[in-house]
Formats: structure tokens, sequence, C-alpha cells
């Protein structure tokens, strides 16, 4: 076996890698990440600021809580969304400096 073979993660870690950055292949997906990067938001606002409907963006958070990238905090009715941890930015802004060099 080579080296390069020896140096890869396990099979399950591969398709769990690639399952995380299929998410960040959706634009609206991309935005709301960047609609929660200073404060948290419910939908209602993170809607607003993207111009989507609240059913999109619902479908949407839903998607990036079962990545663990955003996080939820339930106030009575009322439920606010953050991102999941400093990892998320570190992604976002790694990949624009990719694409920006």
């Amino acid at each position: 076996m080579d080296d390069a073979a020896e140096s890869l993660p396990e099979e399950e870690l591969l398709y769990d890698l690639a399952d995380l950055f299929k998410v960040f292949s959706d634009t609206t997906r991309i935005k709301i990440l960047y609609a929660l990067m200073n404060d948290e938001k419910s939908v209602n606002e993170i809607a607003e600021n993207l111009g989507a409907s609240q059913s999109a963006v619902s479908h949407q958070l839903r998607i990036l809580k079962q990545a663990h990238l955003v996080k939820f905090r339930r106030d009575g009715r009322n439920i606010h969304y953050s991102l999941a941890d400093d990892h998320v930015l570190t992604i976002l802004d790694q990949g624009l400096t990719h694409i920006c060099e």
C-alpha cells in the first residue's frame, strides 16, 4: 500500500465529509449562514434579510441543522437560530479565500 492510501481517512469519514460539502452547494443555505454570522435570528428575520419565503428558509434551516451547522434556541413560541460554532465561519472564510485567489 502506498503512502497516499495509508493517509486516507476511513471510508465512512470520507462519505460524511462529502455530505458536509454537499450542504454548502446551495446558495440559499450559504446566504442563511452569512445572515447568522453576527447574531442569532428568527426564521422571519432570516426570510426578510434574504427576500425569501419563511417556508423556503425553514426547509433550508432543517438541512443546516441536520448537518450541525446551525443550532437553535427556543424562547417561548419563538425559535432563534445561530451558527453552531466557529468552524462554520472558518469553512466559509477558507472557501472565499480559495475562490478569490
